[in-house]
């Protein structure tokens, strides 16, 4: 019967929010975000069933902090990208390396939409997805930006739930992402 305490034992290292983040990840990328719940997540970590409620608060709470270090994390993997095909390349990377925060991420319904850290996160990653957009010559910034969303975002999403595997075939998400670029780079105005 030392099962428990062994398990919990190994949670005392300091980090027990990012440990109970963790599990939740796991869980969501098993199961989805729906099936998600504080008691089963406590089991998974091997902490008391208090624990989650404690950081959190409920499940929402959880939820919404995944969102904003997805969020935060997609800021990250935007920055840098020097074109907007090379951001395109990085958001469709992200959620291949992320799905858990990504199905969490888009998920308004679930989360607290004022949470202060969730509103900074999200900005970030807002301002690093226009920053692909600004500058462009010629064009309505607000209308490309959404348009070059959508397609990374359509495409990583068909990508994600395996809509798409047969026409992917064997090629990264990213490899593929620049061909459907590349149709609309070619197709003329």
């Amino acid at each position: 019967m030392t099962t428990g305490r062994t398990k919990r034992s190994s949670y005392h290292h300091g980090d027990l929010r990012q440990a109970v983040l963790s599990a939740a990840l796991e869980a969501i990328a098993a199961d989805g975000p729906g099936a998600l719940s504080l008691r089963d997540l406590a089991r998974r970590a091997g902490v008391s069933h208090a624990a989650p409620a404690h950081h959190f608060g409920d499940r929402a709470g959880l939820l919404t902090a995944i969102a904003a270090q997805g969020f935060g994390l997609l800021a990250d993997a935007l920055a840098g990208g020097t074109t907007l095909a090379d951001r395109g390349r990085r958001y469709v990377r992200f959620a291949a390396d992320h799905p858990a925060h990504f199905a969490v991420m888009f998920a308004p319904d679930l989360l607290r939409p004022d949470d202060p850290e969730l509103t900074a996160a999200r900005a970030r990653a807002s301002a690093e997805l226009r920053a692909g957009v600004a500058g462009l010559p010629g064009r309505d910034p607000r209308a490309t930006g959404i348009a070059a969303w959508s397609l990374a975002h359509g495409f990583a999403t068909l990508y994600l739930t395996h809509n798409v595997d047969e026409a992917v075939g064997g090629a990264s998400p990213e490899e593929y992402f620049d061909r459907l670029t590349g149709f609309l780079a070619d197709s003329g105005d």
